[in-house]
């Protein structure tokens, strides 16, 4: 019987780095796609590599690269001039 206070510890089997990666690959969504693109996909590979494949750890590798090509894919909308932002009337 469990005294009042007394933790159980369990350990799920959820790989830290793979649940950075994918935090980092959502929000790279979004903003600074840069910066949390290359960290979902280094945080990614090191998961798949501990783990073995785990889904979490591919799924913040398909992140992290979609996040590169969002990126590229802003960058050359923005260098050709065909984005422009306009507010007002």
């Amino acid at each position: 019987m469990s005294g009042i206070g007394a933790s159980r510890s369990t350990r799920s089997g959820t790989n830290g780095l793979a649940v950075a990666g994918l935090v980092c690959g959502i929000i790279g969504l979004f903003l600074f796609n840069i910066i949390l693109g290359p960290l979902a996909l280094i945080f990614g590979i090191i998961a798949y590599k501990q783990t073995g494949g785990s889904g979490m750890s591919k799924a913040a590798i398909a992140l992290g690269i979609v996040d590169l090509v969002v990126f590229g894919i802003l960058l050359a909308v923005a260098s050709s001039g065909g984005f422009s932002w306009y507010v007002g009337g």
